[in-house]
């Protein structure tokens, strides 16, 4: 009997790389099916935050709420160095006038909030929005400042904005450290036995995109909304790497560092809730 689990990511081109070879039953996955749900990531924050979701994409920065219902898997999430949220405005700015000003941010979820928090007490006014209106309202004069994630980090020069702070560098200088962006979270209550089995199949499908790139294409580029063949690649390129297949020791500590920041401690050994399935 075939078991049908809820499976949430989103449409950016790392997660439907990733997610390509499963999408489209060209993974063995056993008994498991899966119900597909596409979705910004911070809308998957929000699904995972009441539980709606069997499996799904989330924020690390989310991830503290949600670490009783959900154990963390290893595999097809979103790390590396050099490519963490930015924040960027029409000029030039220094610190204190961003901490004063109103930024416009992708949701208080996700990881790059959690890091602007980190980077510097804000009074200025947060406005949320959609990730890629983001830009285009710094651009405007809606707001004076963006943080932005995603393609943006290619594309802001483009729209005539100035980067103001590199917040993934800043985190990696801090803590020397890669910068856990986003993880595959699988419900507890599926057992471990369930979580391995996903996790080993987003590793299959991870495998089969690279082997065959050229057959993942057309459903990357039916996703990536109107962004540049270009900008696809370099957005792959940089966010699957070693990390979406394993996290590996260094990997785990930077979540489990960042976890802890987010809590205002800096022991790390204090983080002994169990994140994974093993």
């Amino acid at each position: 009997m075939s078991e049908m689990l809820s499976l949430g990511y989103s449409p950016c081109p790392n997660d439907t790389f990733i997610f390509f070879a499963m999408s489209q039953g060209l993974v063995d996955t056993g008994s498991i099916r899966f119900n597909l749900h596409l979705a910004d990531v911070e809308e998957l924050n929000r699904k995972a935050r009441k539980r709606e979701l069997d499996i799904t994409k989330v924020s690390i920065g989310a991830l503290r709420g949600l670490m009783d219902d959900y154990l963390l898997l290893r595999s097809g999430g979103a790390m590396g160095r050099g490519c963490g949220p930015l924040v960027v405005a029409r000029e030039s700015i220094g610190k204190e006038e961003l901490l004063n000003s109103t930024v416009a941010i992708p949701g208080k979820l996700t990881t790059a909030f959690l890091l602007f928090k980190l980077y510097g007490e804000h009074s200025g006014a947060i406005v949320e929005m959609a990730f890629d209106q983001i830009m285009p309202a710094v651009a405007s004069g809606k707001v004076d400042a963006g943080l932005i994630i995603h393609e943006g980090r290619f594309t802001y020069p483009v729209m005539g904005l100035k980067l103001i702070v590199d917040l993934g560098e800043w985190w990696e200088q801090r803590t020397g450290l890669p910068i856990p962006l986003g993880g595959i979270v699988v419900k507890r209550s599926l057992g471990s036995a369930v979580a391995s089995k996903v996790e080993e199949q987003i590793r299959q499908s991870i495998a089969y995109a690279q082997i065959h790139p050229a057959e993942a294409w057309p459903y990357i580029r039916s996703l990536a909304q109107e962004m540049e063949p270009d900008v696809i690649h370099q957005h792959i390129e940089m966010f699957v790497n070693d990390f979406s297949l394993d996290l590996g020791d260094q990997g785990e500590e930077a979540i489990r560092v960042l976890l802890q920041a987010s809590a205002g401690r800096n022991d790390i050994t204090a983080l002994n809730q169990q994140l994974f399935g093993d």
